[in-house]
């Protein structure tokens, strides 16, 4: 009979009836942590109450009470083009999400209606008994109450250290079973559990995306501006005595140049766009935003257990302590008081050490499991005299009471447990006589990409801090291992007022520490983000403006992160970086060309009105405009960019102070060829608006054209993509203007003459673009 068989008769476990069982469900609910879901109706109703849709809202009821109704279609089809975009990147995200959460449903061994069966974790109660075996993940909350088990906690604790508990003590849920087997009855399921209380702390977290704040400060500055303008305007128009009829025309098409219609399109291009090269490298976007947050990190808060190190145990360092005793002799004589089944993570870690060492493998002539109670293994081999050699290998207290320890072995043992190795003591002899004759150290290794990633990441202008549960000298000894220079954090409370640079260690911290160290750095202005693996994690993966779960995360951890690693190791971690920087620099380079775009045309408008005593923009024409330039600059998400070697940073007001200069370039441009379309051409009032109208789109593509690129026009070159749609966009224009559809027509040498000015205008903005970048920082955080 297995000992299994042995632990588990059914007259001292019974279990519970299917009935009880079923009672305690109803009141307890099932065995898995609720996630909050957000009602269809209310996810849909949000996509209209952003702040771009509010402004297509307004001005759709405005041009409807105008009598607009041709304008306020029009306006509604780009309101539902940005609804239905949103919709769909949304959508994807959420399914990818949901990929992440699946897996096949966990299973448990229990008790029920007196016979063992295999029942779905979720349907279990506390009161419940449970079989624990080799390579089951703990399903619940469970007292131990017979047997014997070695449990890895890494994925909840952080240590790596594989914990024995005792009888009467509590296994936690989702913990894994290394060594042994076990009977248990649950405890605490669902939200009670310690991985589901952790779960509540990552729904508490938030943090809000950049986006956000870009938009909702571009819709203000563009306000702001809007307001002062069309103030200006209808008092002007008043002065000159237009009527009430053609001032409101005049006002709509004002509102309408002020709409960042393609703006939050382009943020969710440029994502989406951006996932899929990830993807490619083995990056899943969770979070469409987090890829621009990505962009703007200067800290990245790394735990070290299966992040930063293998999490598995090895053999760091070996002390012989006897005469004529080498490292491979002591090696050899541990791993034949090692089992082999490689059950045991302590035994397979001394054995691939003695291999590695080429040890000759020794004969066993007998061979006792490690017992818990005395601490330690033995084994009786063949000496090399014929007579049979006795060795024992466990904790150095258990040794010791077989071998004393001499001063010499103290002090060696001390500096191992300094280093933060975790230490075994050997000893060897014939019969009673033994003597220590070596000591071993094992720990976490890290991992070979560990000190080159840090290296690359330091370059990048990132700050990374280790922030980990296990002992600061453990902590500590990886952290020179992979060159993380920087004093460690003392145990206790954290202070408040840390900063980054303050200590490159944390160690001993709880989920709750790392929650409120990830928001202590935030509240000093700095972008955190943050890796891990284990339900430990989640919280501050949640609160961290970039969360990050690597492969072999729980399924807690990859629901709060924003990116998830699918393969081992953290090298996708500087693609998310450098792609983050990318995507940014694209949606940045945008957003200026708006700015410039936007507020010259409502100056253009005013300017115009003043000129002519006539709105030279109606709603149509504004319309028409929005459509071939606004929604052709979608392109632009695309288009190519090289990321920055320095974190980003949105800066609002130092985009706005760019958009000055720039947008002077381009105002007296455009009122140049409206004054020489007015007073030298003698246009009428129809012309003077199909030359506005022309003005002002191929104006806009050449700005974005030539704010894409940092340095002169020249030094890159447009996507495809973006290079068509400027271009279809253009012609598109012109043809309206030439042919005079739904405006009156311009003459082939006026069009003719306004591309060529347009080139001109092009160099010109260039020239100033190149100087006023160099001197005001308009990404850098």
């Amino acid at each position: 009979m297995s000992p299994m068989n042995d632990i588990a008769r059914d007259d001292v476990f019974p279990g519970l009836s299917s009935e009880e069982a079923a009672g305690r469900l109803a009141r307890t609910g099932p065995n898995e942590v609720a996630r909050l879901e957000e009602h269809p109706l209310r996810r849909l109703l949000r996509h209209f109450w952003a702040p771009v849709p509010c402004m297509l809202e307004a001005t759709i009821v405005l041009q409807l009470a105008a009598g607009e109704r041709m304008e306020g279609a029009m306006v509604g089809v780009l309101l539902l083009i940005n609804v239905v975009l949103g919709i769909i990147q949304e959508g994807r995200a959420n399914a990818t999400l949901a990929l992440l959460r699946q897996r096949l449903a966990p299973r448990a061994r229990t008790r029920r209606d007196g016979q063992w069966r295999d029942i779905p974790a979720a349907a279990l109660v506390p009161g419940d008994i449970v079989q624990l075996s080799l390579g089951r993940i703990v399903p619940a909350d469970a007292r131990l109450v017979s047997g014997s088990v070695l449990l890895d906690q890494s994925m909840l604790t952080g240590e790596s250290a594989a914990v024995e508990p005792a009888p009467g003590t509590t296994a936690y849920a989702g913990a894994l079973v290394r060594r042994g087997e076990a009977i248990a009855e649950v405890t605490a399921t669902g939200p009670r559990t310690y991985f589901g209380r952790t779960a509540e702390l990552v729904q508490a977290a938030d943090v809000q995306s950049s986006e956000q704040k870009a938009v909702l400060g571009v819709v203000k500055a563009l306000t702001a501006v809007n307001m002062a303008i069309v103030t200006g305007m209808v008092a002007y128009a008043l002065s000159i005595g237009l009527t009430a009829a053609q001032i409101v025309p005049l006002v709509l098409a004002a509102l309408l140049s002020a709409v960042p219609v393609a703006m939050p399109a382009v943020f969710t291009l440029a994502a989406t766009l951006g996932a899929r090269r990830l993807a490619q490298q083995g990056v899943l976007l969770a979070r469409l935003p987090a890829l621009q947050e990505a962009a703007m990190i200067d800290v990245l808060c790394v735990d070290k257990t299966g992040t930063l190190t293998e999490n598995r145990l090895g053999v760091g360092r070996a002390v012989p302590l006897a005469e004529g005793m080498n490292t491979a002799a002591l090696l050899a004589r541990a791993a034949a008081a090692s089992s082999a089944d490689g059950q045991d993570p302590v035994d397979a870690a001394i054995r691939a050490a003695a291999d590695g060492q080429a040890a000759a493998p020794l004969a066993v002539r007998r061979f006792i499991p490690f017992d818990p109670s005395a601490k330690l293994s033995e084994a009786t081999i063949a000496g090399p005299a014929g007579a049979d050699e006795r060795i024992a290998k466990g904790s150095p207290l258990a040794i010791s009471s077989l071998a004393p320890l001499d001063a010499r072995a103290r002090e060696a043992l001390q500096g191992l447990a300094d280093e933060g190795y975790r230490v075994l003591a050997v000893a060897a002899g014939p019969g009673q006589g033994m003597a220590a004759i070596g000591l071993i150290g094992l720990s976490d290794p890290p991992r070979a990409d560990s000190a080159p990633l840090l290296a690359q990441l330091k370059e990048l202008g990132i700050t990374p801090i280790m922030v980990t549960g296990d002992t600061a000298q453990t902590a500590a000894t990886v952290a020179r291992r992979i060159g993380l220079e920087g004093p460690v954090c003392p145990p206790g409370a954290i202070p408040e007022q840390v900063a980054p640079a303050d200590y490159a260690v944390y160690a001993g911290v709880f989920p709750e520490d790392k929650f409120r160290l990830v928001r202590a750095f935030q509240r000093q202005g700095h972008a955190v983000g943050m890796c891990g693996d284990g339900a430990n994690d989640a919280p501050a993966l949640r609160q961290a403006q970039m969360g990050i779960a690597v492969s072999s995360a729980t399924d807690v951890a990859k629901s709060a992160a924003g990116l998830v690693l699918t393969e081992p190791g953290l090298r996708g971690i500087v693609a998310c970086i450098e792609e983050g920087r990318a995507a940014f620099r694209r949606v940045l380079t945008f957003t200026l060309s708006m700015l410039v775009n936007k507020s010259v045309t409502l100056i253009v408008m005013g300017g115009g009105l003043v000129m002519t005593g006539h709105a030279v923009m109606t709603p149509l024409l504004q319309v028409l405009w929005m459509l071939t330039s606004d929604i052709a600059m979608m392109a632009r998400a695309g288009d190519r960019a090289t990321p920055t070697p320095y974190p980003n940073a949105w800066r609002i007001r130092e985009l706005t102070l760019a958009a000055i200069p720039l947008g002077a370039v381009k105002l007296a441009y455009a009122m140049s060829i409206l004054a020489l379309g007015w007073y030298w051409l003698k246009f009428d009032t129809g012309a003077m608006r199909s030359l506005a109208f022309l003005t002002l789109v191929l104006a806009g593509l050449a700005t974005g054209m030539i704010l894409r690129e940092r340095g002169h026009v020249w030094r890159s070159r447009p996507s495809p993509l973006f290079l068509a749609a400027s271009a279809a966009s253009a012609s598109v224009a012109t043809a309206f203007a030439w042919r005079g559809v739904v405006m009156s027509p311009l003459s082939g040498a006026v069009v003719l003459g306004l591309c060529f000015a347009t080139l001109a205008y092009g160099l010109a903005l260039d020239a100033v673009k190149v100087a006023m970048l160099r001197r005001l920082p308009i990404d850098r955080r």
